[in-house]
């Protein structure tokens, strides 16, 4: 009998088969969830520096940074009068009023349509923003005593003092013009989904308003899970075909008046954003079809004239971190941006009245990959950045002499949330074989506390046998090297010849190939290399996080 079971044993190992390997299946991946990774869900810094929240069962609760104690409950959704099921909330700037956010209907990428709720903190009441159907982004003016939002393709605010609602715009209609929110296109391509921004002192709003009138309509089915599925029909315009003509315009709240920026005679442009500056001036930025120029509009808020601040030119296409990267100070002469204009994303500091470069704050072959903000106090930048390699990133900090300071110390993926002082910050590490963990450290950088570790998902990958990601270099014909990453099944033999899946997505600057966790899609790639597959990835020409160069490369073709 002992004979027989050896020779089991000797036939079943030539074949590869493993009972220690407990099986991955789809079903534990993704109906089960049975290996999700948790994370910090609800976590929101408050102003006072020292406390954060999050979302609990219902409940908005508060707990001290250094100790992790909890503090209060400052929101119950079981003890307003007949509850309220919300999924996001948000603090006004004072911290004196809640957002909810209820039914929320998804439209594309990013854009929804929801049921918005203010609960003002003092008096204990909860009001809808609005009782005549779904709106889009209801956003708190600064001093949280007014909301705008859009319906039906209109732009409106409401006063919470009198509960007055006012229509801003009147002529909204779907398929033709929309205000305060983008069309498909600035959604896609620009990330941008609310076009409205509430000034400073809370008395204007700066909107974009999208003529979508000529722009042709597509028809794409939707099956929603029904046995019929619907035709919805949307504006999308296809390559060389004409897009929304796109116009920014200035609402006063005092006397209703209504101003339009002066963009230029040019209408085949794009916005993409709209931002106040802390002392109240308002940039445009302008770019045109082509984006691989884009300037910065400064427009007079009474008369709707503009004049030129900074502009910025590529051979190929201008990054859209320079959009979003960009802090205007609130000491009115300074803002710092990033950009790709010595043929790497960096940190610089500008003039805010010529908008002349004052110092490069970060330099070197490597790109900056997130920049977190501005403390001003300390005249402080902080940003993720891939130094050493593409693959694998840290977090820093730049003081305006350009002196560095890296934040993390574990090698893998390190990102970063900070808080609004920038006394206190998450970060969230991880690795492409580790699953990410959350611990709260202060600006010394010293580890306050653990949030979330993910032990229980480490212990699963050994349960299962997972096989490790290992990482690599590729050189093509035309002598172009490539990280790659690659899983072998965990009997892999040198001489035996295997299937292989190949991974990959190449959107320009995006990255597939980093020393970071992989979500569910890890255990998909597990399950397959258990069941045989070698599972490989290559971030291809046109990839982020090694220059300019390698990024835009794809829009020039192989050489």
């Amino acid at each position: 009998m002992n004979k027989f079971f050896l020779i089991t044993l000797i036939i079943l190992s030539s074949l590869g088969v493993n009972h220690a390997q407990k099986d991955i299946t789809l079903e534990d991946i993704w109906t089960n969830y049975t290996f999700y990774a948790s994370g910090v869900r609800g976590f929101d810094f408050l102003n006072d520096g020292k406390s954060y929240t999050r979302l609990e069962k219902g409940k908005i609760q508060q707990y001290d940074f250094s100790s992790g104690d909890f503090v209060k409950t400052i929101f119950d959704a079981n003890e307003v009068d007949g509850g309220i099921n919300y999924s996001a909330y948000s603090f006004s700037g004072d911290e004196g009023k809640i957002m909810l956010t209820t039914a929320s209907e998804k439209i594309y990428r990013y854009s929804t349509r929801d049921n918005f709720f203010v609960w003002d903190m003092k008096s204990k009441q909860l009001k809808a923003v609005f009782e005549d159907g779904k709106q889009m982004y209801a956003d708190f003016n600064p001093q949280a005593d007014k909301v705008a939002f859009v319906h039906d393709n209109d732009l409106y605010f409401k006063d919470l003092m009198t509960d007055k609602v006012t229509q801003i715009t009147a002529d909204g209609k779907y398929n033709h013009i929309i205000n305060g929110a983008s069309d498909w296109v600035y959604e896609e391509e620009f990330g941008l989904v609310r076009a409205f921004e509430w000034s400073p002192d809370g008395k204007k709003i700066a909107f974009l308003r999208f003529d979508e009138s000529n722009v042709k309509e597509f028809t794409m089915q939707m099956y929603n899970d029904d046995l019929y599925p619907e035709n919805v029909v949307f504006k999308y315009p296809k390559v060389g075909e004409k897009n929304s003509v796109v116009s920014a315009h200035i609402y006063n709240l005092e006397n209703g008046k209504l101003v339009k920026i002066d963009t230029g005679s040019e209408t085949d442009i794009y916005l993409p954003r709209i931002r106040w500056t802390p002392n109240g001036d308002l940039y445009v930025f302008r770019m045109n079809r082509h984006q691989n120029e884009l300037e910065l509009l400064m427009a007079d808020i009474n008369s709707g004239a503009t004049k030129l601040l900074y502009k910025e030119k590529e051979d190929q296409y201008v990054a859209q971190s320079v959009l979003d990267d960009i802090n205007f100070l609130s000491d009115g002469k300074y803002f710092v941006m990033a950009s790709e204009r010595d043929g790497w994303n960096h940190i610089y500091l500008h003039d805010m009245m010529t908008g002349k470069q004052v110092k490069q704050l970060t330099e070197g072959e490597w790109d900056v990959t997130s920049f977190y903000g501005v403390d001003e106090e300390n005249k402080m930048a902080y940003f993720q950045a891939a130094k050493e390699t593409a693959i694998r990133k840290h977090v820093y900090a730049v003081d305006w002499k350009g002196k560095q300071k890296q934040l993390s110390k574990e090698e893998g993926t390190n990102s970063a949330n900070f808080s609004n002082t920038f006394d206190y910050y998450v970060l969230n590490h991880s690795s492409a074989n580790t699953p990410p963990s959350y611990a709260i450290y202060d600006r010394k950088g010293i580890m306050v506390r653990e949030l979330a570790d993910n032990q229980r998902v480490a212990d699963l990958q050994k349960e299962h046998g997972t096989s490790p990601v290992e990482f690599m270099e590729i050189t093509t014909s035309e002598n172009v090297k490539l990280n790659a990453w690659m899983i072998k099944p965990a009997d892999f033999k040198e001489n035996r010849q295997y299937p292989v899946f190949m991974y990959l997505y190449g959107g320009p600057g995006s990255q597939q190939v980093t020393d970071a966790w992989k979500g569910q899609n890890y255990w998909w790639f597990q399950m397959l290399a258990q069941q045989g597959f070698i599972v490989a990835c290559v971030d291809i020409r046109g990839t982020g996080a090694r220059g300019e160069e390698l990024k835009k490369r794809s829009t020039r073709g192989a050489e």
